[in-house]
């Protein structure tokens, strides 16, 4: 029966091939095993294989044992059995690897994130590319050995990072910006009471009412003079000037 669910070698072409040469299984029992196509383990038995790959033995690595193999090698249509899963390889903390292809690329990378994006820390750039502080620092200054070919391009373009890195990094920096500006919004804010703003605001809507009402009046006694004037003169009778606002302001104004 065959085990599809189980994991697979770490290395399986390597595997396979040490599989090949050191043992009497069949091209089906160790395709099934490592997780290939009957096809591949048959190239690299008959040495036609793109790839040359050095054997891995399972036995030693703990992936399989010598009983194991000897019951498949007693039955063609046995189906190996992992003995012990590969442990799982996950990246460990420190510094983000870049290939050396593209470690070159890194003053331009870093310099489009201080060009575009001044809020992202030091440490969020070193983070994302995989510089140094000083590299960081001497690109800012333009004092960096090689400052006169560095040329700010998209770290993402460059290969450097994914574009969901960089947008995670660039909004988490700016989060922390608007932050800040919101606190020094918050200290700047008026500091009146509720009852002192609503006093202002009848103040001022009173203010505007009164005003309203002086230019309605003023506009009102205009059209007045000016329908008296059409009437003098269609009469040939002589009009007095209309009276200046100044005018009416000191007539209104009692004398003391």
């Amino acid at each position: 029966m065959a085990q599809k669910d189980q994991p697979k070698p770490l290395m399986p072409h390597a595997t396979a091939t040490w599989l090949v040469d050191h043992t009497g299984l069949s091209f089906e029992q160790i395709a099934e095993f490592c997780g290939l196509h009957i096809l591949e383990v048959q190239a690299m038995a008959d040495d036609l294989a793109g790839i040359k790959y050095t054997g891995r033995d399972p036995v030693h690595a703990g992936e399989l044992t010598l009983e194991e193999i000897e019951k498949g090698q007693a039955d063609p249509e046995y189906s190996l059995v992992m003995h012990k899963a590969p442990v799982e390889v996950t990246r460990t903390k420190g510094p983000r690897y870049t290939p050396v292809s593209k470690r070159q690329d890194k003053p331009d990378g870093i310099a489009w994130i201080l060009r575009n994006h001044p809020e992202v820390s030091d440490a969020q750039i070193s983070k994302l590319i995989g510089t140094t502080r000083n590299t960081i620092g001497a690109i800012r200054e333009r004092t960096h050995w090689n400052i006169q070919n560095i040329q700010p391009k998209d770290p993402v373009t460059l290969g450097l990072c994914s574009q969901r890195e960089l947008d995670a990094v660039v909004a988490k920096a700016a989060k922390r910006a608007g932050l800040t500006e919101e606190t020094e919004a918050v200290a700047d804010e008026d500091t009146r009471s509720d009852k002192d703003k609503l006093i202002e605001e009848l103040r001022a809507e009173r203010e505007a009412n009164e005003k309203a009402a002086a230019e309605a009046a003023q506009e009102a006694e205009a059209e007045a003079w000016l329908a008296k004037k059409r009437e003098a003169e269609a009469a040939g009778e002589e009009v007095e000037p209309a009276p200046s606002p100044e005018a009416e302001s000191d007539a209104e104004t009692p004398s003391e």
